[in-house]
């Protein structure tokens, strides 16, 4: 299985930046990061005409934690700057390992 070292993410926003949403694309994961930045204009020339103001970003992915990440978290600021990052969610689960042993004939 080939590893993943970068992802393009595309985001589209309207005039003002107030509404903005990914866009979808054909390629959006690498093998190397270069490969990513090489085929980043191409891939803001697909997607023209989709938004009024598009951004993308390549955002490396670290191979140890290629598949624990499960967020994309990402905002674009008012004078176009998109901050996003690769992010794993901090989900908790619980679980009790004292179970009161079931009586089946007098269960409730």
């Amino acid at each position: 299985m080939e590893h993943i070292a970068a992802l393009l993410l595309v985001i589209g926003c309207s005039n003002t930046m107030a509404d903005c949403r990914e866009l979808q694309v054909p390629v959006s994961v690498f093998a190397t990061a270069e490969q990513c930045v090489a085929e980043r204009p191409f891939v803001l020339g697909d997607v023209q005409g989709q938004a009024d103001h598009i951004v993308a970003k390549c955002l490396a992915v670290d191979p140890a934690l290629e598949d624990d990440y499960d967020q994309i978290v990402w905002n674009v600021r008012a004078d176009g700057t998109l901050d996003a990052s690769l992010a794993i969610s901090s989900l908790v689960m619980a679980s009790n390992t004292i179970r009161p042993e079931k009586d089946y004939l007098h269960q409730q």
